[in-house]
């Protein structure tokens, strides 16, 4: 799993960080379970492997478990490793495709704190406050359908990227792991990195993690 993170945001589903154009959506829809609503659309041509029911209730689950202000908004959108190739080298400067990439609207100080994550180097400012009885939006995440199948089919899948099982596993994986981004976890740190894939696996099975948080 080549998994990357942009601290930029997609501003809208139809345009890119830059302004520019992107591809027209289909399938676009809006999935309210409370706290959260989950915008999902769907590129035109993609046909995932496994129901929009399944890859909201992931999502889901993960805000829960990450502790993500509520109520609020989460955009998914089912793509292409075309897409996500442009996306990875105009935001990230990388070549290629990879098979998720997650773009945060609010500070990791917006979440509670979790097992392994690095303290700021500066000094903590006071709390990211979020104006009451407002739904918050969290980012966005772009998942390449076709690289998911792909890396499920020829054993390169999971978290270690050496798994072989279902494409429908493999995009569950992917939106956790994306989620989990957009509340402020990421793995740059094996502390950070293991605790991430910890809780992965618990959501994965069908837990909340909720016993994963610290603070």
């Amino acid at each position: 799993m080549s998994v990357l993170l942009a601290h930029i945001c997609l501003r809208r589903p139809a345009e890119s960080p830059r302004g520019e154009r992107m591809r027209e959506e289909v399938g676009a829809r809006r999935v309210y379970l409370r706290p959260w609503r989950i915008d999902v659309a769907r590129r035109p041509g993609i046909a995932a492997p496994v129901p929009t029911s399944v890859l909201v209730r992931a999502i889901r689950s993960a805000l829960d478990a990450a502790g993500a202000p509520s109520p609020a908004t989460v955009g998914l959108i089912l793509s292409d490793d075309v897409e996500l190739a442009e996306l990875n080298r105009r935001v990230m400067g990388h070549k290629g495709p990879t098979d998720v990439l997650s773009f945060p609207l609010l500070p990791p100080t917006a979440f509670p704190t979790h097992e392994g994550q690095e303290p700021p180097l500066d000094s903590p400012g006071p709390a990211f406050v979020l104006p009451p009885n407002h739904r918050v939006h969290l980012g966005e995440m772009v998942v390449s359908v076709e690289r998911a199948i792909e890396q499920a089919e020829q054993g390169r899948g999971g978290q270690t990227g050496d798994i072989s099982w279902s494409p429908a596993d493999e995009l569950r994986l992917l939106v956790i792991h994306g989620t989990l981004h957009l509340c402020g976890w990421d793995h740059a740190v094996p502390e950070e990195e293991a605790a991430m894939r910890a809780l992965e696996g618990v959501l994965l099975r069908g837990g909340r993690g909720s016993d994963r948080q610290t603070g």
